[in-house]
């Protein structure tokens, strides 16, 4: 239990519009007991990929709360521009540069599971990740939008 966070990238497939031209198969395999899923590709609309994955992080969270959900924190899928990731990006690294701004610049967030408020190692260990995280789907080839989303 506690606060998850994912940063995904939906990929329009289209494969039911024929007019794309989409075809082929998408070949997965599940499990220990090697269940092959055979999907024609005709029938994906859309793909979610996973770019990134925090565990409370909860100062994270809330600026992805206050920056792209608008201050309502619900759960929900949210939209996320490459300007706003690059903005949070910029953040996080003035935050590693000097600790003393942490407390202003991204301030830690109490709640239910949602991990530690100190301005610790571990803190910093989030805004790092964070940049590894933005910096895959900045540099991600594959083009699509970007959600965010939290559970607890």
């Amino acid at each position: 239990m506690g606060l998850d966070m994912y940063l995904t990238k939906e990929v329009f497939i289209g494969g039911e519009y024929e007019h794309r031209e989409v075809s082929g198969v998408c070949k997965i395999t599940l499990g220990r007991d090697k269940i092959n899923l055979n999907i024609p590709i005709e029938r994906i609309g859309t793909i979610i990929l996973e770019v990134g994955y925090w565990r409370k992080a909860n100062h994270i969270h809330d600026w992805f709360v206050k920056n792209v959900q608008s201050g309502t924190d619900d759960c929900g899928r949210y939209y996320v521009s490459l300007d706003k990731l690059k903005e949070l990006k910029k953040l996080c690294k003035d935050v590693i540069k000097n600790t003393k701004l942490a407390g202003e610049v991204l301030p830690t967030k109490s709640g239910f599971f949602f991990g530690g408020t100190d301005y610790d190692e571990y803190y910093i260990e989030d805004c790092k990740n964070t940049i590894k995280i933005i910096d895959k789907a900045l540099n991600d080839k594959i083009s699509g939008d970007l959600y965010y989303q939290s559970s607890w």
